[in-house]
């Protein structure tokens, strides 16, 4: 069971994170359109995702350690019987607009970020994202929940940290949709 747990997260992200590098390939015009709501632009948000991967990413890390020594000391198998993922209580984070949230000023983008070096960081999250399902591949991320603030989530374990970050990515995949098809609209 938690192996086809790992796999549909490994799935979710990888799907996302292909999905993302999509957008580095529009023209300049798309990439710095300015939604007439006075959103973020393209080149924006992609650094926003990269941003907020960037300190998901370091909570991961300090799960997947917290966990792996955990595991050492822990008989976890029962707890793994009846584990899933909580998807329905998730769902709304991969949704644009489906709730507020008043993020950090550490994950606002500046829009001065060379667009190379925000992909290559996607690269390296992505490939961060996946080691980390790989080194709790026996379920170990169980073991250790941290609070998740954003939409009153609680307490959550390592693998809805890694869904979350796939979830927060594709929720932004929507907001560049949008942009894309006003950019369309304003052009005729």
């Amino acid at each position: 069971m938690i192996d086809e747990i790992i796999n549909k997260i490994r799935n979710e992200i990888k799907t996302v994170f292909d999905e993302v590098y999509e957008w580095f390939n529009v023209n300049e015009g798309q990439l710095n359109y300015e939604p007439k709501n006075g959103g973020w632009n393209i080149r924006k948000v992609l650094e926003h995702i990269s941003l907020t991967n960037h300190f998901l990413l370091i909570l991961i890390k300090k799960g997947t350690i917290k966990s792996i020594a955990k595991a050492k000391n822990t008989v976890y198998a029962r707890l793994l019987i009846d584990y899933d993922i909580d998807w329905i209580k998730l769902k709304a984070i991969g949704e644009h607009q489906s709730f507020y949230w008043n993020r950090p000023e550490h994950m606002e983008p500046t829009g001065t970020v060379d667009l190379a070096a925000i992909k290559s960081k996607l690269q390296q999250q992505l490939t961060e994202s996946l080691d980390y399902l790989t080194q709790l591949k026996n379920g170990e991320g169980i073991l250790y929940k941290t609070t998740m603030s954003v939409n009153d989530l609680g307490k959550i374990d390592v693998y809805h940290y890694l869904v979350f970050l796939a979830l927060h990515t594709k929720r932004h995949l929507t907001q560049l949709e949008k942009i894309k098809a006003e950019f369309k609209i304003n052009l005729n």
